[in-house]
């Protein structure tokens, strides 16, 4: 059996959010039963020393700074009629690495992580190529084409045309084509009319003590409370028990919480597809809110599947349940 290339448009380490998170979780599947070879594009400076924690799962690695400026990347997609997704990840550097590592290495399957990294692909390859898109960008383009206005608007409805092409035309040539859910496979198979389309859901790590809150991330109270308990409680808990992990699972994070994921343990996952596989790894559910109005879903989601909560006081006003039996309600988040 050969060897595996990898292709992402992100180094996919540390795995602080949704789309690393996805893809450092197969890497570490295929390596436990073969060789992985990486190409990686990296958009922050801290990613090119980072190397530890991808050491022991990939053989050669060949990480490339993105430099070109967006702008650019505009202005060549509109003189070459490629998708802008494509002309911002187009780099001679990275066509050179892949193809040194596919002359250097026995390599039998392509991995690509991403639509904009399948342009690296050898319009021949004797390999097999597996395309992940995670999701179906030319519909969210699409949607955006929608609500947007002006040369915006324009813009976004081209690339969402393009990329559209591009997607078909690389599914076609794809031995599988992979999206995180079967809703956004199912899209794809019905606008595309591709074959060989198949779901395959994010991996979570269930080893260890994981703690999960769960809630929209551009909420104030939300970032509030998940910064109090990753800058306050959360150090309290790793002294007791150092492979604690505290996953912040919701959409739209902002730079802030972002910001979180340079804590030890913390990982910030963004929009999920489905937050129960998070629910069902969490050995314990918090809600830390300091400020709460009406009942919290979140909490009544997490009973609902019979994890641990521990919940402030006023994340559970409103709920009818028995504290100490129920669940924990506490001020003190080290409770956990």
């Amino acid at each position: 059996m050969g060897d595996i290339l990898f292709l992402s448009h992100r180094v996919p380490f540390p795995p602080d959010r949704g789309d690393k998170i996805r893809a450092f979780n197969i890497i570490r599947y295929l390596s436990e039963r073969k060789r992985v070879h990486l190409v990686a594009f990296a958009d922050d400076p801290a990613d090119l020393k980072r190397k530890s924690g991808l050491s022991k799962l990939t053989g050669n690695r060949q990480i490339v700074w993105r430099s070109k400026p967006q702008a650019w990347a505009g202005v060549q997609s509109l003189l070459s009629h490629r998708p802008v997704s494509l002309t911002a990840f187009d780099n001679a550097e990275v066509h050179r690495a892949v193809e040194s590592m596919l002359a250097r290495h026995a390599i039998d399957t392509i991995y690509v992580f991403s639509s904009q990294m399948a342009q690296y692909v050898p319009l021949r390859p004797r390999q097999r190529v597996v395309m992940d898109f995670v999701d179906m960008d030319s519909a969210k383009f699409a949607s955006y084409g929608e609500t947007s206005r002006g040369f915006t608007g324009w813009m976004m409805r081209r690339e969402a045309r393009l990329l559209g092409a591009h997607e078909k035309a690389v599914a076609a040539r794809a031995d599988a084509s992979l999206f995180v859910s079967e809703a956004e496979a199912q899209l794809f198979r019905e606008r595309m009319g591709a074959e060989r389309v198949h779901a395959v859901g994010n991996g979570i790590d269930t080893m260890g003590d994981l703690i999960v809150f769960t809630g929209q991330m551009d909420y104030r109270p939300n970032i509030e409370g998940v910064t109090w308990f990753v800058e306050t409680i959360l150090p309290h808990i790793r002294l007791r028990h150092p492979n604690a992990r505290f996953a912040i699972v919701g959409r739209k994070p902002t730079d802030a919480v972002r910001a979180l994921a340079k804590h030890p343990g913390v990982t910030v996952t963004g929009e999920v597809a489905d937050v129960r596989p998070w629910l069902h790894a969490a050995s314990v559910v918090v809600a830390p809110l300091k400020l709460a109005r009406g009942v919290q879903n979140k909490v009544l989601e997490a009973m609902a599947m019979g994890r641990a909560v521990v919940a402030s006081p006023p994340a559970f006003e409103g709920i009818d349940a028995v504290p100490g039996r129920d669940l924990l309600v506490t001020g003190d988040m080290a409770a956990v």
